[in-house]
């Protein structure tokens, strides 16, 4: 009783001087508002988490505050690591929801990350914009999550038609990171779209799999090297689709290798180095031809910055955040569920990576870039309109 006592005590006293009784996870205060963020901060997939945090950030540094119904709120990013773990994924989902009270959450690199994590924001009613998740699942049959890049089924009919008319490929041999929901759509896309091409359903020769954290892949090659195709379409995680060129190139296979947006880090270079001259793949910008008065904002002031050139999902993350600030306002509230019922309805909002239109599933349609790797960067060839 007398310790009851002395807590209300303290209490009192800690009012009176306007202090705070509690201390710990702070929810909005009047004058602030939160966004999450959940990314691969660490694990295999750390370094597009990284790359695409950078955009956010950059965004949120430019734009700190919003105004809503005449009051301004400092805009507060609370950053989660998902681990570039499934299971993590929704748990950093739930945190942010639960222990930072966010309003809307940004992310997650990695289709199957977003994924996890969707799951969670739908049961809360918390909108989620993805960045760079590209997998038609990540938002179908989720009313709250919603997107910024183009989707897979595009994406894949991108790179089968530069097989099919730019490389003159009649043949192709798929490596599909099995385990990977990303890799194994859009592996699923490109095959569809190029046995159309060809008009041959015979023209994918094989399929063959390996999975996350593999190393070696002479057993796949040596398949692969049997068969002899004009070209190999192999999206997946940087690290291990490096490897895979890697050792491709070793085993004497010098078709070339075309894959995703996945590739666009500089680990893909590093880890394959002169091996991975000449790979082609999809991505969703280009700093060289920067077409709208923001886009030419953000790659001043990335470059001013981080002395380097930006990547294009770190373009994402950037449009994200400005997408999110752009709905808030619209919906002239802080609740999240007028917030998600103005992201449904953005349209021809202007941002780096061109023109956001969202439709009825919550995707957008946007133009890929096509990039390859040449003298050790990653250098724009040309640009495909949906």
């Amino acid at each position: 009783m007398k310790q009851i006592i002395k807590v209300m005590i303290l209490a009192a006293l800690f009012t009176a001087l306007g202090l705070p009784v509690f201390a710990g996870a702070k929810a909005d205060t009047g004058d602030v508002i939160k966004i999450g963020v959940f990314e691969p901060m660490t694990g295999a997939n750390a370094a597009g988490g990284a790359m695409e945090v950078e955009g956010i950030r950059l965004a949120n540094e430019l734009n700190p505050t919003v105004t809503v119904g005449g009051k301004t709120y400092k805009v507060e990013l609370v950053v989660a690591d998902n681990k570039s773990d499934k299971v993590e994924a929704a748990t950093a989902v739930q945190s942010l929801i639960d222990r930072d009270k966010v309003r809307l959450i940004l992310g997650s690199w990695g289709s199957s990350l977003s994924m996890a994590g969707g799951e969670v924001a739908k049961e809360a009613r918390i909108p989620v914009i993805g960045l760079s998740c590209t997998n038609p699942l990540v938002t179908a049959g989720n009313d709250y999550y919603f997107r910024v890049c183009f989707i897979d089924p595009f994406q894949g009919t991108v790179m089968a038609n530069y097989a099919y008319n730019d490389l003159k490929a009649k043949t192709a041999v798929i490596v599909q990171e099995v385990s990977n929901d990303y890799s194994v759509g859009l592996a699923k896309f490109f095959s569809d779209n190029f046995k159309k091409l060809t008009g041959n359903n015979d023209s994918i020769l094989t399929t063959v799999n390996y999975n996350t954290g593999d190393q070696d892949f002479s057993a796949q090659l040596t398949t692969i090297r049997s068969l002899n195709p004009d070209v190999i379409f192999a999206p997946g995680n940087y690290t291990e689709s490096a490897l895979v060129m890697k050792q491709a190139r070793e085993l004497g296979i010098n078709v070339p290798i075309i894959g995703g947006d996945t590739w666009e880090t500089p680990e893909f270079i590093d880890v394959g180095r002169e091996r991975v001259e000449g790979a082609v793949f999809s991505t969703f910008f280009a700093s060289e031809v920067a077409a709208t008065p923001a886009a030419d904002t953000f790659i001043k002031e990335y470059r001013s910055r981080y002395n380097k050139e930006p990547a294009a999902v770190t373009a994402l993350g950037y449009d994200g955040y400005l997408v999110a600030l752009d709905a808030i306002k619209r919906a002239g509230s802080i609740d999240p569920l007028k917030i998600r019922d103005a992201v449904a309805a953005t349209s021809g909002f202007i941002g780096a990576t061109g023109t956001t239109t969202l439709d009825a599933n919550g995707d957008a349609t946007k133009s890929a870039f096509i990039k390859a790797v040449e003298g050790g960067k990653f250098v724009y060839k040309t640009i495909v309109n949906p």
